[in-house]
């Protein structure tokens, strides 16, 4: 019997340790400031015939969304998954790479997976056809960024 509570014990402060790691991790992200909330999806390519929205694409390309947390760093954007210990970014995004396509209103099950107010804006980053969620307010900040681009950089912003 005294094992058993010892066990739970043990379970109990290490589900207490895991919260509290995921909590300090979003706080040091944060700290430097320039963060926002962004989910992200491997956008599956389009069939042939362009990048209308009517395209047909294969299902079992895509990847379903990944609630992250976005922060600025000079040139580029890092990324990091929410629900992850690592302190390194899950992808870096350079702003000379960022391609913005389209922007659109979450569509069918994307409503009931992103955050209530997310837009969603449909780039290509160095090859890679991705779908970043944000806020309003998030939007016009990172479209903002993307067209301070210093002197000489190309910037496509649709």
């Amino acid at each position: 019997m005294v094992l058993a509570l010892v066990l739970i014990g043990c379970l109990v402060v290490l589900a207490l340790a895991g919260l509290f790691a995921f909590g300090l991790r979003r706080r040091l992200i944060q700290r430097a400031g320039g963060t926002f909330d962004c989910s992200l999806r491997v956008a599956p390519e389009p069939a042939e015939g362009g990048e209308s929205r009517g395209a047909v694409v294969k299902e079992e390309d895509g990847k379903g969304w990944a609630y992250g947390v976005a922060r600025y760093s000079g040139d580029a954007i890092e990324w990091f998954r929410v629900f992850s210990y690592s302190p390194r970014p899950r992808r870096v995004l350079a702003r000379d790479a960022i391609e913005v396509l389209a922007r659109r209103a979450p569509e069918g099950e994307e409503e009931l997976a992103l955050l209530s107010d997310a837009v969603v804006l449909v780039c290509r980053c160095g090859g890679e056809r991705l779908e970043l969620a944000m806020s309003e307010d998030a939007l016009t900040g990172f479209l903002a960024w993307l067209e301070a681009a210093p002197p000489g950089q190309r910037v496509n912003v649709a």
